[in-house]
């Protein structure tokens, strides 16, 4: 099955605790058709500048994702730079420019417009909506959105949700969008605007799924060496998404394993700067820390233990 996402390609330049680096390749449609392109046919939609490398295109071929809806426009490319304290869950945002990112408008490509999954990635609530309508009969659509469209755009974005069965982002996110504290209430109020999941990344502390079901927790990864949070939750969602679209099902117990797989993608991401890490990674590694995640929250049933 075919994946359709539409969001950033950019240069990144990243400081952390653990060191430097500047103008590497980013973006959230980058992050996110890496790591789904592990599971699922990718298509991508977004734009670059005249300055962005043949080598960055070529990688994202080498890992079958199609290009064909990766334009090029005069001017230059999206650049973010950005720098972590010793905690990672947050960059402080140093400098932002747009450039050819500004003017975006998605044009989906006639052979895209039959993908069986769509993946909104981190734009403006009014051109998710165009791309929707762009489309043709999705089984399953994922978005993302962030702060900036919360506060400054928060009826185009409620207004895209009703279309959207799954909703991926952070918890102050998920805090601001409900106008609720609880993770739990916010969930729930989340959920009367349309989509049926709400997928709350907590970063170190793991992930939490909500829907009419059940509520299901998974636990981050506990890793020895984190240099670069960069991009781990666009990973999440490439490795939820391209999961779901692999096995064909979305059930119950297929979300909860897709939940699993996003997190093992995103804990590989984290483990280099931009997506060094992942053009390493092979199916064996995938899979290994996929066990490993099962392991790290296996229990057995206590024997009688209360008190008659």
């Amino acid at each position: 099955m075919s994946l359709l996402v539409v969001g950033s390609v950019a240069f990144d330049s990243v400081k952390t605790p653990f060191g430097e680096v500047d103008e590497i390749l980013g973006g959230s449609a980058t992050y996110f058709s890496t790591a789904a392109s592990y599971f699922t046919d990718v298509n991508l939609v977004a734009v670059v500048g005249e300055d962005f490398p043949a080598q960055h295109v070529n990688f994202l071929k080498s890992r079958g994702v199609n290009t064909e809806g990766l334009e090029r426009q005069p001017g230059k490319t999206f650049r973010w730079k950005g720098e972590y304290g010793y905690q990672l869950n947050e960059a402080n945002t140093l400098e932002t420019h747009l450039n050819v990112f500004e003017t975006f408008k998605p044009a989906i490509p006639a052979s895209y417009k039959d993908s069986d999954g769509v993946f909104l990635a981190n734009i403006d609530p009014a051109l998710q909506l165009d791309v929707l309508k762009q489309v043709n009969s999705p089984k399953i659509i994922a978005c993302d959105t962030m702060n900036f469209w919360i506060s400054g755009k928060r009826e185009a974005l409620i207004n895209t949700l009703k279309h959207v069965d799954i909703l991926i982002i952070n918890d102050g996110e998920a805090r601001q969008l409900a106008e609720e504290s609880n993770l739990v209430k916010a969930a729930n109020v989340i959920r009367s605007y349309g989509p049926k999941h709400i997928i709350i990344k907590r970063g170190e502390y793991g992930a939490l799924m909500f829907n009419s079901q059940s509520i299901f927790a998974a636990p981050a990864y506990p890793l020895e060496n984190v240099f670069d949070p960069t991009g781990a939750g666009d990973s999440f969602a490439g490795g939820f998404m391209g999961y779901l679209l692999n096995t064909k099902n979305f059930s119950e117990t297929s979300m909860r394993q897709a939940v699993i797989f996003g997190s093992v993608m995103a804990s590989f991401v984290v483990e280099d700067f931009s997506l060094n890490r992942m053009k390493a990674l092979d199916y064996k590694e995938i899979k290994q820390r996929y066990m490993e995640f099962k392991q790290l929250t296996h229990f057995e049933e206590p024997g009688e233990i209360f008190k008659q």
